[in-house]
């Protein structure tokens, strides 16, 4: 009973986003934890950012749709999405409006710092088999506690902020020791009573990859899944949460950030993933991420929306 209130106690000190925050980009620039409770209102629609993520459940249920995969998952289990990934939280009406979760954004050059030679620790993020995990209870709590000690929100009476900085980057290191241990097996994977396809929008995704530089029409992609051409819009904003003519367009500006990251020069990179003219990627580029394609480098970890 002493160990239940003290972990009471604990989680009322934790770090919160309200669910109304809609927020999907970071303020510091490393990392960021926090707690956040019942049904999210943002994120309900397709978006993708270039840090990492994992969702751990604290309570209840909650449920979130990757690429062409709906994941529902329980108290204990572990989402982890990798950078520039298309998803959204699946709303399911009442089920969860007690879900609790800690989430964890971290950047890409902070995982290569915290790194060795011979261990790459964003290695977890790239599994394509599942995207979700179940631990057996010692590690799941193991995990959980090096989260919650990050997502803390004060700091201990005389703990200089430094110490917490050390202290925080050994618990990160740890966590994804672990996390990536735990992730080579098999056994942990989630199973296909938990995991819904969606092989619709997995045939028109790949097939905008295959086809990225060139002009795609919607009677295109209407007749490649044999629907006619509103049921197959209505269908798709249904499943993803936005048209089919935004989720091309984010589909082009995933393959340009790649594209720009490899040094390729701007002409080239508007070309090759199929828009129009200069004016047009500028614009969406512009839109999506504030600032134009030239200065990219610029907000590494901002959010892709």
């Amino acid at each position: 009973m002493n160990l239940g209130k003290e972990q009471i106690k604990i989680e009322n000190r934790l770090r919160r986003l309200d669910a109304s925050d809609e927020r999907q980009y970071m303020i510091n620039e490393n990392y960021e934890v926090y707690e956040k409770q019942g049904a999210p209102l943002g994120a309900i629609s397709f978006h993708y950012h270039n840090f990492y993520e994992i969702i751990y459940v604290l309570e209840g249920e909650y449920s979130s749709m990757i690429e062409n995969r709906t994941y529902h998952l329980r108290r204990g289990d572990f989402l982890l999405i990798n950078q520039n990934v298309m998803h959204k939280y699946h709303f399911v009406e009442k089920k969860h409006d007690t879900s609790k979760r800690i989430i964890l954004w971290i950047t890409g050059e902070m995982l290569k710092r915290l790194s060795a030679e011979d261990m790459d620790l964003t290695a977890c993020f790239r599994e394509q088999k599942s995207c979700a995990y179940h631990f057996p209870v010692y590690y799941e709590e193991m995990l959980r506690g090096y989260l919650v000690k990050l997502a803390m929100a004060d700091v201990m009476k005389g703990e200089l902020s430094g110490t917490k900085q050390v202290f925080d980057r050994g618990c990160l290191s740890l966590f994804f020791v672990y996390l990536n241990n735990l992730c080579n097996r098999q056994e942990y994977w989630f199973t296909d009573e938990n995991v819904v396809s969606h092989p619709m929008v997995e045939q028109v995704s790949d097939y905008i990859e295959a086809h990225i530089g060139e002009r795609i029409s919607v009677e295109e992609l209407a007749g490649l899944v044999h629907m006619s051409k509103y049921y197959f819009l209505r269908r798709f904003k249904e499943l993803t949460g936005v048209t089919v003519h935004v989720f091309v367009t984010n589909k082009r500006l995933i393959k340009a950030c790649g594209l720009l990251r490899e040094g390729k020069n701007i002409t080239q990179v508007y070309q090759t993933v199929g828009f129009s003219d200069y004016s047009s990627f500028l614009r969406n580029f512009k839109n999506t991420f504030g600032v134009p394609p030239g200065r990219f480098e610029d907000m590494s970890y901002k959010s892709r929306i």
